[in-house]
């Protein structure tokens, strides 16, 4: 589990087919929140969690699957492309963003960006089956960054970014028809199926209560 707040912009050092999937190696700055990084950790990249099969100083490599080459832009990454990492959350830390599990839903694709004085505000747009997903004042990870719904519009978004978040992470590189990772928010996504499925079966009524949700586990 991650929290959507970057620590460090990785570089892709060499991306290599094998079997179906692909063997990334990504070079990072050797940060302090890097240190200690060993074989088998989660890390985030660009939003998709990955595990890492191989580290040494300065870089480690992870296998990407067929599956997430689906469902994220991984699979268009090549040498020298600038990628978000963040590892894996330790119960200790601080929650800066929101629960961001490294699951990514879909693709989306910028539609516009604004330049609005102090910041900067970013259009994308989704496919729309995941528009009940998607909430005002809501969150939603980009890339792996987390980041606040501004607005919303026909299948299609509006993020508001701060000076220090386009500085530091891979957002400031984003233009129209950019392809970004999107996860929508793990609670809204619960509701909504909650509520798909009462709809689906009018004579089970949904019931998303306290009791329930320590039923389940939560």
């Amino acid at each position: 589990m991650f929290t959507g707040i970057v620590k460090d912009i990785g570089t892709i050092g060499a991306a290599a087919r094998r079997n179906g999937g692909l063997r990334l190696r990504v070079q990072h700055a050797g940060s302090e929140a890097f240190s200690g990084l060993s074989v088998d950790e989660s890390v985030s990249v660009n939003g998709a969690c990955q595990t890492v099969v191989s580290v040494a100083d300065g870089w480690f490599e992870v296998d990407t699957v067929e599956e997430t080459l689906l469902k994220t832009t991984l699979g268009s990454l090549c040498s020298g492309a600038p990628v978000n990492l963040e590892r894996a959350l330790r119960p200790m830390d601080r929650l800066g963003g929101h629960f961001v599990l490294g699951h990514v839903d879909c693709v989306g694709v910028v539609k516009e960006v604004r330049e609005l004085g102090y910041s900067r505000e970013i259009w994308i747009s989704y496919p729309e089956e995941f528009s009940a997903c998607m909430v005002s004042a809501g969150s939603v990870a980009i890339d792996g960054i987390s980041l606040t719904v501004a607005r919303l519009g026909e299948a299609s978004f509006a993020v508001a970014v701060i000076p220090y978040t386009f500085r530091h992470t891979t957002i400031s590189a984003l233009a129209a028809g950019s392809r970004v990772n999107l996860e929508f928010d793990i609670l809204g996504k619960y509701v909504a199926r909650q509520f798909s499925l009462s709809i689906a079966s009018p004579s089970q009524v949904s019931r998303l209560d306290e009791a329930w949700l320590r039923e389940n586990g939560f």
